[in-house]
């Protein structure tokens, strides 16, 4: 962030010179300077301190505003953009800090409308980036090696709350974070993961909401042999580092009552994706599942032109993929999800802790089914079952 009309970066160490509005008035600056000389017409340097107004934000040591002495209180501040936080200085008003570390990568449409839900519901609180909370986005989480990166800069950072998503993720930033409240969605069970000591009293500084219900890994067979009843073998396709691996057991022990052989497809990269979906296609009768997983997600295209390639009927976790063509898709509404995340975010930023919110299962789920992609399959999708759909793709 430039603080300087000059677009000069502030730092804690060293003066910084700050165009005055007023030019030509002598004008002491406090509550942020240490002292104040003119150096030029127009130009006030400071040397900002600590105890500044709204210091030490996002790990950089910045003075976002500078409050005059004399009868007229005015604000200096780095932007048009930032005007809220300068304002909220001038008040005395305290600026929230939230890190939010998403799974998907920034160009992702998935990713920017989850993030999307999660702002918007946090500025229906209350809570609008930059008026009173600062919004500190970290993307493409997913990655192991950015994921302990960005846990590093938060725990330098120390916002007042993180929000993060995707199993992976979570362990990653839990691992090097203990005390920072955290807010988290994921997939699996947190408790078996150490992420919380119980679902109702989760204990530590994690809880969240969760993308899985334990009847669900039975449903996408249900809905699967409804809509091809031929399938005999199910791909069921994860990638390697989820956390997660309750989902295949879970369809490997309803598989026999559905006359389906359930098959582990544990993947590393499109390569693999690729490879996995052609053997599946070599014998008849095949199916496939995508489970909840942010890399399976990410590779969702991918995913759904070779199924329809190979004329695989596939059943898959999210609504994204039957919008983007896919067959059929039953799970949770993640963009309900994150409305209901920002609920946590906010109760934590007004004293809650989150040792006390207890994780929530997930309330909202959707069937959404594509009928031209049915068709290009041949597949008949009975009235019954279009009936049973939350959205029906013509």
């Amino acid at each position: 962030m430039k603080l300087s009309d000059e677009g000069s970066p502030i730092h804690a160490d060293r003066p910084v010179a700050m165009r005055e509005r007023n030019p030509g008035r002598s004008i002491n600056y406090r509550a942020g300077a240490e002292e104040s000389v003119r150096s030029a017409p127009g130009v006030i340097q400071i040397t900002p301190r600590r105890g500044a107004v709204c210091y030490a934000f996002s790990g950089v040591k910045r003075v976002l505003g500078i409050e005059a002495t004399d009868e007229t209180p005015r604000v200096y501040h780095a932007s048009r953009r930032h005007s809220g936080l300068a304002a909220a200085c001038a008040r005395g008003d305290r600026v929230r800090r939230i890190g939010v570390v998403e799974a998907f990568t920034e160009n992702d449409s998935e990713g920017q409308a989850r993030i999307g839900s999660l702002r918007e519901s946090l500025a229906k609180l209350g809570w609008t980036n930059g008026r009173n909370v600062r919004i500190e986005y970290r993307w493409g989480a997913i990655d192991p090696n950015r994921a302990r990166a960005y846990a590093a800069e938060l725990a330098a950072m120390a916002p007042d709350v993180i929000f993060v998503d995707s199993a992976p993720v979570v362990a990653a930033i839990r691992d090097q974070i203990h005390a920072i409240p955290i807010v988290f969605i994921q997939a699996g069970d947190p408790v078996q993961a150490n992420s919380v000591q119980s679902f109702a009293r989760p204990g530590g500084n994690l809880t969240g909401f969760l993308q899985y219900e334990p009847t669900i890994a039975g449903k996408y067979l249900q809905l699967l042999k409804d809509i091809a009843p031929s399938v005999a073998r199910v791909a069921v396709m994860q990638f390697e580092n989820s956390t997660w691996r309750g989902d295949f057991s879970a369809i490997q022990a309803v598989a026999p009552s559905f006359a389906v052989m359930p098959i582990s497809t544990i993947v590393h990269n499109a390569e693999d994706i690729e490879q996995a979906i052609i053997a599946l296609a070599q014998e008849p009768n095949g199916g496939l599942i995508a489970l909840q997983d942010t890399n399976i997600a990410l590779h969702r295209d991918l995913i759904i032109a070779l199924a329809a390639r190979h004329s695989l009927p596939a059943v898959y976790s999210s609504r994204p993929y039957a919008a983007g063509g896919g067959l059929m898709s039953y799970g949770v509404d993640n963009i309900d999800l994150y409305s209901r995340a920002a609920s946590y975010v906010d109760r934590i930023l007004k004293g809650e802790k989150p040792s006390d919110l207890p994780v929530q299962a997930p309330t909202k789920f959707e069937l959404v089914i594509n009928l031209k992609t049915a068709k290009a399959l041949g597949l008949n999708v009975s009235p019954t079952l279009q009936i049973a759909a939350d959205e029906v793709i013509e």
